[in-house]
């Protein structure tokens, strides 16, 4: 197989592209694409809240309700069930009712599922609303990066696509530090807050235009898309890009799953699903979910310092990245932070294998904070939002939807096993868990660096022209 970079610079592989007729618009036009982009994060917010929950309420909960270890492994765990069935359902649902439509079907779920975990008595109602907010959330992963990359001109989609996961991170962070200073009730209660701002935001703002132009609703993608771009825009180039984008792909027959593994779509497919797959085998949500009870195994008194250092680090860094990424790209920002989770899962998983081996025990805490908060700062200035913001950007229109649901339960699934098993996993050889962890970082920086493209600068139509023609030239 020829190495991504083919797709990078090779304009003699790439069949002849749509003209770049996207004009650069100035900041006096982009406020409806800001606003538009806040609301769509507003759901990534309280995503990051869903999986942030479960490790500062981990010992409320199992005190309270006298939960077992198994049982909160599923309450954790079940999260990610529910989110392979919103995943599942996630492409076909924002093509049928629209990327707006997607986003307040979820909106409903989460605000049930937090007020379900809110009056829980026992584990049944803990897990429901679990269950819950994991479908909602697979709604969200796949249909907020899609939304904003469907609005945002080419010159800012990278930084405001990241927002989605920096949003993601906010959330996260926020749980951490209010789950150490309010009980895991009044945490729950506060989930469901950004759901509800999310349902309101998304009465005032567009629906995505490509969506529009794709089901055939011509005044109103006109009309969206000259809100988007401001009045005084000329979106004549843009709006005639996308027309023919959309026409071209309506005389192809109707997408079906199986078409996504045929030759024109492999690439998109090796691509999408290889990243998600190695940044949840990565270790991410283990740590994430349990990282309380990880600090006090590693020596900590409490878990709390930890999680407030973690929250402390992520949202800066994960600002860094959305900042870099149109700058430097996206294959040196994900090569970059996949080397840094390497070694920091290294260092983790070193602290663990000298403990009790050392004439200084203090160390031990030390170097496993350090490499915790290496391993989650690496992860949020790179392999958090790039995997998600490429897949956003490779697949044609027709398919979007169909690949959206594919990666993102190919996500919920790796996410699932990892969060059920991670547990177990450490009881069985803390040391061990954390360098399979570490050898999975190297694996992504090699599997970056030979297959996945460079996308900064370009159009999605002239990306995913890019991309079948390099599948059906090179695979």
């Amino acid at each position: 197989m020829a190495k991504a970079k083919d797709v990078e610079s090779g304009e003699s592989i790439i069949l002849p592209l749509i003209s770049r007729g996207t004009k650069e618009v100035g900041c006096g036009s982009n406020c409806m694409v800001l606003l538009s982009t806040l609301v769509a994060v507003a759901g990534s917010f309280q995503f990051g809240m869903s999986g942030g929950f479960s490790s500062p309420a981990q010992a409320g909960i199992r005190r309270d309700l006298h939960l077992t270890l198994a049982e909160y492994s599923m309450f954790g765990s079940i999260l990610t069930i529910g989110a392979m069935v919103g995943a599942i359902m996630s492409g076909r649902l924002s093509d049928f009712l629209g990327r707006k439509g997607a986003m307040r079907i979820s909106s409903i779920f989460c605000v049930v599922g937090w007020l379900f975990i809110y009056v829980a008595k026992g584990a049944w109602s803990l897990d429901i609303g679990r269950l819950s907010l994991g479908y909602g959330i697979g709604i969200l992963s796949f249909v907020v990066p899609t939304y904003i990359a469907e609005i945002t001109p080419k010159n800012m989609r990278g930084a405001l696509t990241t927002a989605n996961q920096l949003l993601i991170v906010c959330g996260g962070s926020f749980s951490y530090l209010l789950g150490t200073v309010v009980t895991w009730r009044t945490l729950a209660l506060m989930g469901f807050i950004p759901s509800m701002l999310q349902m309101l935001g998304l009465c005032f703002i567009p629906e995505s235009p490509r969506w529009l132009a794709k089901v055939g609703k011509q005044e109103e993608f006109e009309s969206e898309l000259r809100r988007l771009r401001g009045g005084s825009a000329d979106i004549s180039d843009e709006a005639i890009e996308i027309q023919k984008y959309v026409e071209s792909i309506a005389k192809l027959p109707k997408a079906r799953i199986r078409d996504l593994f045929r030759r024109n779509y492999l690439y998109s497919v090796i691509v999408a699903v290889g990243l998600i797959l190695l940044q949840q085998f990565g270790g991410i949500n283990g740590i994430g979910f349990y990282a309380s009870e990880t600090f006090v195994a590693a020596g900590f008194s409490s878990g709390n310092a930890g999680t407030v250092a973690m929250a402390a680090i992520q949202v800066p860094v994960t600002t860094v990245g959305a900042l870099l990424l149109d700058r430097v790209g996206r294959r040196p920002l994900i090569m970059v932070s996949a080397t840094g989770t390497c070694l920091g899962c290294f260092l983790a998983g070193l602290s663990f294998l000298i403990k009790g081996h050392v004439s200084s025990p203090d160390i031990i805490p030390i170097l496993a904070l350090a490499g915790i908060l290496l391993y989650i700062g690496s992860f949020s200035i790179g392999l958090g939002a790039v995997p998600w913001l490429i897949m956003s950007e490779i697949f044609p229109l027709h398919v979007k939807g169909m690949a959206g649901s594919l990666v993102t339960l190919v996500h919920w699934f790796g996410s699932w096993a990892i969060s059920y098993a991670f547990n177990f996993l450490m009881t069985w050889s803390s040391s061990g868990t954390l360098f399979v962890f570490s050898a999975v970082g190297a694996l992504t920086v090699l599997f970056v660096a030979k297959l996945v493209p460079e996308t900064k600068g370009r159009t999605l139509e002239e990306i995913t022209s890019a991309m079948s023609s390099f599948s059906s030239t090179k695979l």
